[in-house]
């Protein structure tokens, strides 16, 4: 996956959740649905947040930014900000 490929997946992260949040507004979607969309949402887009960092890191050290690899969820959620 390229950077380009990762930055559209997290273009259509960001559309979903919009569209999450409209729907849930206009009471489309009850909110109890809303919550657990928009959490599986938010961790898919902590997985291509780390990996796009990954990939930066490996570029500014000489590597190669191809070898790097989503982490596990539990691993990046358990990230300390």
């Amino acid at each position: 996956m390229t950077e380009q490929d990762i930055l559209a997946h997290i273009q259509d992260l960001v559309k979903q959740e919009h569209q999450l949040r409209s729907k849930a507004t206009s009471g489309e979607l009850d909110p109890e649905t809303e919550r657990a969309k928009l959490a599986d949402l938010e961790v898919m887009l902590d997985q291509c947040w780390d990996l796009l960092r990954q990939r930066r890191a490996r570029i500014q050290q000489g590597g190669n930014p191809d070898e790097a690899q989503a982490n596990p969820v539990k691993q990046v959620e358990g990230y300390l900000q």
